[in-house]
């Protein structure tokens, strides 16, 4: 990418300032991060503000590099609007999955623009089927539909395990999202990759089947 797009500029530096004031300010961190038990209350704000705060540097960091990676494929297919819609569309997404996955738990508590930087990733390996992705740990080109797949399996798992720090429901719902938002404005990618479609669409069933056996007591 020569230059980075200019909403794309502004949501990162949204995020950014967001974030920062969250480091700062422990009251304003509470207020806007995404807790079940308020959002269960009426607090729905939270599952958008959620998305512009950050646990640390790092954790900014890299969404925000991610993001600048991937948007560009996107938004050249789609245009700048379409885009939005998938990002902002995916960051809700994977917000409501996760208020579903974890609606026993009113203490859950998640941060960050994850579930729209899936998305993201996902509506660009859609609408790129020759995309290779390159992983620190692993030296050589992954094809973007295999990172797709796989990454959304580890999510599951994920999800059961409670790996990590990690809010894998919103991974796993923000590619949902970068999925169906990508096939409803941009439907000829059926027939243009179709067996792309069909590949990356069979973790999200999945999810669905086993779902009741993914969700913690």
């Amino acid at each position: 990418m020569d230059k980075i797009d200019k909403v794309v500029l502004l949501i990162i530096i949204a995020n950014v300032l967001f974030s920062l004031k969250g480091f700062k300010d422990r009251l304003f961190f509470e207020k806007f991060k995404f807790q079940i038990a308020p959002i269960r209350k009426g607090e729905k704000i939270r599952l958008l503000s959620s998305g512009f705060l950050h646990v640390d540097q790092t954790h900014l960091l890299f969404n925000m590099l991610t993001l600048y990676f991937f948007a560009d494929a996107v938004i050249f297919h789609l245009g700048i609007i379409k885009f939005l819609v998938i990002y902002f569309g995916s960051l809700i997404a994977g917000n409501l999955l996760s208020l579903n996955f974890h609606k026993n738990d009113p203490y859950y508590s998640a941060v960050g623009a994850s579930g729209a930087v899936m998305g993201v990733i996902y509506a660009s390996i859609m609408l790129n089927p020759g995309m290779n992705l390159y992983m620190f740990f692993i030296p050589i080109p992954i094809p973007g539909y295999v990172f797709g797949v796989a990454y959304l399996l580890y999510s599951m798992f994920g999800m059961k395990k409670n790996w990590g720090n990690i809010g894998h429901s919103a991974h796993f719902g923000g590619a949902i999202g970068g999925y169906v938002l990508t096939i409803l404005l941009f439907p000829q990618i059926i027939m243009q990759n179709r067996l792309l479609i069909i590949l990356l669409a069979l973790p999200i069933i999945l999810m669905f089947i086993f779902k009741d056996k993914l969700e913690r007591d």
